[in-house]
């Protein structure tokens, strides 16, 4: 008689997920640091994604145990690294740390631990206490200020990759360009709850910092995005269709004016420029207008196919268990 035999593979209840660009320095002690937190809660997973690095990062990964490693064809960014990693993670709570050792693992337990007291989605690290240099601080606060202004962004610190998720809150990002400093505003917007906490945050003591004024640049075009998404990302016409009518309507009155002036006025309109400026608002209302409807056609097919575009390319998945 044969008798079959099924094996239920046990599910990692956490999933810790840092993307690595050029840390060959600070992996193994930070892989340590990992461990010795989450061997107390147990059942975990801990990937890596190795973004492209130039230095021997991935040889560094390779040599750990008991990790997955995910490794892009190419630097992609910190936004897309993530992505991969929380499309990988099988945790139904999912951490993300830096790998430059500036967060500190040990804040873990306390920031899940919140997360349950207060039956949030996520819980975001502040660095109140940063040891950054003073360029990256400037930078932070006028990052700070513009969200406050556009998306009314309550969040202390919005840059802090120490956050715990439960894993339905990133099973619904798509994240690209610098667009994880706007996670939570993404969150928040699709509704999920928010919550942080102060953490404990380390200078940098191998390797260079990855921010600097080409990324806050970056950034801000992102967060104009991000602006645009949160008020008009339903209903796009609500923006291109005001500012088609607006524009028709002035053009309109501009016409009827200068149809008025060249009726009892004797105006000449053969190259009169408020003449030509009407006309031209009048056609550009029109197709605003049009343009409104079309995008407004797009993001409803858009919100009801999947998968999304594949936006980057894994080269490979190494899991090591090395016992």
């Amino acid at each position: 008689m044969e008798v079959m035999l099924s094996t239920k593979v046990k599910m990692a209840k956490y999933s810790v997920v840092v993307p690595v660009y050029n840390e060959e320095g600070n992996i193994q002690q930070l892989d340590r640091e990992i461990k010795d937190v989450m061997q107390k809660l147990r059942s975990y997973e801990v990937i890596y994604i190795d973004d492209g690095s130039t230095d021997n990062s991935l040889n560094v990964l390779k040599q750990l145990k008991n990790v997955k490693i995910i490794e892009l064809n190419r630097n992609y960014g910190q936004a897309t690294a993530l992505d991969a990693g929380f499309k990988a993670a099988e945790g139904a709570y999912v951490i993300s740390l830096d790998a430059d050792l500036q967060n500190d693992p040990r804040d873990i337990p306390a920031m899940l631990e919140k997360l349950e007291k207060e039956n949030l989605d996520v819980v975001a690290g502040w660095r109140k206490d940063r040891k950054d240099s003073a360029g990256i601080r400037f930078l932070t606060r006028i990052g700070q200020g513009m969200r406050k202004i556009l998306i009314a962004d309550k969040v202390h610190d919005t840059g802090c990759t120490l956050r715990v998720y439960r894993s339905k809150a990133v099973k619904n990002l798509d994240l690209t360009g610098e667009m994880h400093r706007y996670i939570l505003a993404y969150l928040r917007w699709k509704g999920f709850k928010i919550g942080e906490m102060v953490v404990n945050h380390r200078p940098r003591h191998s390797g260079k910092t990855k921010y600097g004024y080409k990324k806050a640049v970056k950034g801000f075009v992102d967060l104009l995005y991000v602006w645009f998404i949160d008020k008009y990302s339903q209903r796009p016409l609500h923006i291109f269709g005001a500012t088609g009518l607006f524009s028709f309507f002035v053009g309109l009155i501009i016409e009827i004016w200068m149809l008025y002036g060249k009726i009892y006025l004797n105006f000449d309109l053969s190259g009169n420029a408020w003449f030509i400026l009407g006309f031209f608002l009048i056609i550009a209302g029109i197709l605003l207008f049009s343009f409104g409807i079309v995008i407004d056609i797009l993001m409803k097919i858009h919100y009801n196919t999947s998968p999304y575009e594949k936006r980057y390319n894994v080269r490979d998945v190494i899991v090591e268990r090395k016992f």
